[in-house]
């Protein structure tokens, strides 16, 4: 008893700290661009409302940690404005990239619904805006919402087709076709710049190789393979995709 004790006070002074790094301004829920791609597209006024009377409004700069693996759940992270990266590391710790988030996405969310630590970091590819949202006040609305519950539990399907994916990939697919899927995947979930073409966010080599699972000297002479073959070009840090459709034919893919 003692020790639920303990630990509950603990959570409360954890909570508080993320709290306490919020900014005076605020991103209200009710007219949030982002609120119809959102998993709180389906909620009343007056649950939005609650949502922003006690959410916080954080900035996280390029690099900093959102949550770290191992760390237990606050609460439930919505990004905003930026862009962020999920990763695990290894026994030898090697960085493994789950997933990316964008505008729109909730993080930490399952380890907060597992009661679990969480099993991954988040840490933001650049400046970040984020809302977050405390535990209890997240759980009185999810307990009473079919709306939200329901678009959780679609997250977690979607989390778990994309580990069957990333496991068949990681077993079946040659590195050359795993790089090739992996600009594909950036290009499907960040999108291009209008007047560059080039896909909007600016990965380092290894973190590609992180999400191709291989080492970063082999990324490192297949993009530059794919460039030889006019497939993509690098304008500055970021990439562009010339060829999508031999792109998709490298990566195994059908458009």
């Amino acid at each position: 008893m003692q020790n639920s004790v303990s630990v509950s006070l603990l959570d409360n002074v954890k909570a508080s700290l993320i709290m306490a790094k919020k900014h005076t301004d605020h991103f209200s829920c009710i007219t949030c661009q982002y609120r119809k791609d959102s998993v709180f597209c389906g909620l009343r006024e007056n649950e939005l409302a609650k949502i922003d009377s006690h959410k916080g409004h954080i900035t996280y700069n390029k690099g900093e940690e959102i949550f770290i693996e191992g760390d237990r759940p606050h609460g439930i992270y919505c990004i905003h404005g930026g862009k962020v990266k999920l990763s695990k590391h290894g026994e030898f710790g090697k960085e493994q990239i789950v997933r990316f988030a964008k505008e729109s996405d909730v993080i930490g969310y399952r380890a907060l619904l597992g009661n679990e630590m969480y099993d991954c970091s988040a840490v933001a590819l650049e400046q970040t805006e984020v809302c977050f949202v405390p535990k209890s006040d997240f759980f009185e609305i999810f307990d009473n919402s079919a709306s939200l519950s329901g678009n959780m539990v679609k997250l977690l399907t979607l989390d778990l087709k994309r580990a069957e994916n990333k496991l068949t990939d990681i077993a079946q697919k040659p590195v050359r076709e795993r790089i090739a899927e992996t600009i594909l995947v950036l290009k499907e979930t960040f999108g291009e710049d209008i007047e560059t073409g080039c896909i909007k966010v600016v990965l380092s080599r290894e973190e590609i190789a992180n999400m191709a699972g291989t080492a970063t000297e082999t990324a490192i002479r297949l993009l530059s393979e794919l460039k030889t073959d006019a497939l993509i070009e690098f304008v500055g840090k970021k990439i562009k995709i010339v060829n999508k459709k031999e792109l998709l034919r490298r990566a195994n893919l059908y458009n």
